[in-house]
């Protein structure tokens, strides 16, 4: 098939799936429509092993919108398809380049749909699609937009139509033909500008040379670049050794205070602790730039540097400690799992700035690594039902906390219903099922349902 088969195929699909409906399992189906079209579609050169793998998160993300239909599974189908469709188009591409890529497309988009050459066939001789288009295709839609204004400016005109009754929402049906045309163009057709395939060679990992040092400025020469490195390193060690200690003795020896004030002061410190490891990657990747990777007589800088990545990665562990013994006294929530996805993240980052060092490689590498990572840990807060996670994990607890579990705790019904047979409780059971969320969800269409609350007793 041709670009415009596809485009036409998926805006057909599109108004079959969503007309009239709402977003739930509909959009897993066209999810994994999109994926498997783009799997054959791709040529055999271009399936990498990073291509395959993102073709399974992708079908494995349209299963978990299908089942949860919650922000996170849909950030995720969206992520794995504008990676997957950008991959099937040139394997080299960096994935930092993305977003600019598909902004891009956003605004250009509307100029290119008009220029016709580009994704339309060229032929002399009308072929079947060109005379359905021309002569079917074309006229209904100017007959049906001047159909609505007429309809609109005169009673009489359509009040001749009303013994015909059609069970359709024209408006909507425009809609989703509109939109469902604009995602498929935009997927299948989409354009990297000429700057954007100049910008990536910028962000190769490796140097293709040993680079010849320069000066970064003009007011100071390599070797007191160098000694202003030794130097700042150094004090920073010291600090932050200092700031180690105070650090762990507010945490783990201080006075007990009550939960409220251990709940503000623990997120206050993790926020502290993630600013520090940022902030110290960013000194790592001002100081560790360019010519500096290849300094002979940079022995020493490296050494402070590796020293401080070793005491950032104690502080990240202190205050997953930290974060442990406050899960273990409170019980779980999304915020305390929250803090163990950015400081795991953090020392992620750790690891990729000793890497850096260690292997000389560029700044770019820091940022195309941590960008896989980042969409790995939005595939796995899409997968799992954490919700779930916490309030069986809660429920252990003497003092579980029913109503935040209810009411501020997602798709954790199958667990509270565990809860009620437990504690006999027959009418927290029947609320759990006859509850206002539970019924909406269980009267949608199949179409527009989420999968997991088909899993739940209907009474």
């Amino acid at each position: 098939m041709k670009t415009h088969h596809y485009i036409f195929l998926t805006t057909l699909l599109f108004v079959i799936l969503f007309y009239d409906q709402s977003v739930g399992f509909n959009l897993g189906i066209i999810g994994s429509v999109y994926a498997i079209l783009t799997f054959f579609r791709t040529p055999k050169r271009r399936r990498t092993k990073t291509f395959v793998l993102l073709f399974t998160a992708s079908i494995l993300s349209d299963v978990a919108f299908a089942w949860y239909g919650d922000f996170p599974s849909f950030l995720a189908v969206t992520a794995s398809l504008l990676m997957l469709s950008y991959l099937s188009r040139n394997r080299k591409m960096k994935i930092l380049l993305l977003l600019p890529v598909f902004v891009t497309n956003f605004f250009t988009s509307f100029i290119r749909i008009f220029n016709f050459d580009d994704w339309l066939p060229k032929r002399h001789v009308p072929g079947l699609w060109q005379k359905t288009l021309a002569f079917v295709l074309i006229p209904m839609i100017l007959i049906s937009v001047f159909f609505g204004i007429y309809a609109a400016g005169s009673d009489h005109f359509a009040n001749l139509f009303t013994n015909v009754e059609l069970d359709i929402d024209f408006w909507q049906l425009v809609a989703m033909i509109v939109l469902g045309f604009f995602i498929a163009f935009n997927y299948w057709n989409f354009a990297v500008e000429r700057f954007i395939y100049k910008s990536n060679r910028v962000l190769d990992n490796d140097f293709k040379q040993a680079i010849v040092q320069k000066p970064t400025y003009s007011f100071l020469d390599l070797d007191a670049e160098r000694m202003s490195g030794v130097i700042s390193l150094f004090t920073l060690n010291i600090l932050l050794l200092f700031f180690i200690v105070t650090y762990n003795y507010e945490q783990f020896y201080e006075s007990a205070k009550t939960s409220v004030q251990l709940s503000e002061e623990t997120h206050e410190r993790v926020n502290s602790v993630i600013m520090s490891i940022v902030m110290s990657i960013l000194v790592m990747m001002f100081y560790f730039k360019s010519g500096f990777n290849f300094d002979p007589k940079a022995r020493f800088m490296k050494i402070l540097a590796k020293i401080w990545i070793v005491l950032n990665a104690v502080l990240i562990v202190s205050a997953m400690v930290k974060n442990s013994e406050y899960i273990i006294n409170h019980g779980f929530t999304y915020k305390r799992l929250g803090v163990y996805a950015f400081l795991i993240l953090s020392l992620v980052g750790l690891v990729l700035t000793f890497i850096k060092i260690q292997f000389r490689k560029r700044n770019a590498f820091l940022f195309n690594t941590m960008a896989w990572y980042v969409y790995g840990t939005i595939l796995i807060c899409s997968y799992i039902n954490w919700g779930g996670i916490i309030t069986a994990e809660n429920m252990k607890r003497k003092d579980f906390a029913l109503d935040y579990h209810r009411t501020q705790v997602n798709f954790s019904e199958k667990q509270l219903l565990k809860y009620a047979e437990e504690k006999s409780d027959y009418r927290l059971k029947s609320e759990i099922l006859n509850s206002e969320h539970v019924k909406l969800q269980q009267n949608e269409t199949l179409l527009s349902s989420v999968l997991f609350y088909g899993t739940l007793p209907s009474k």
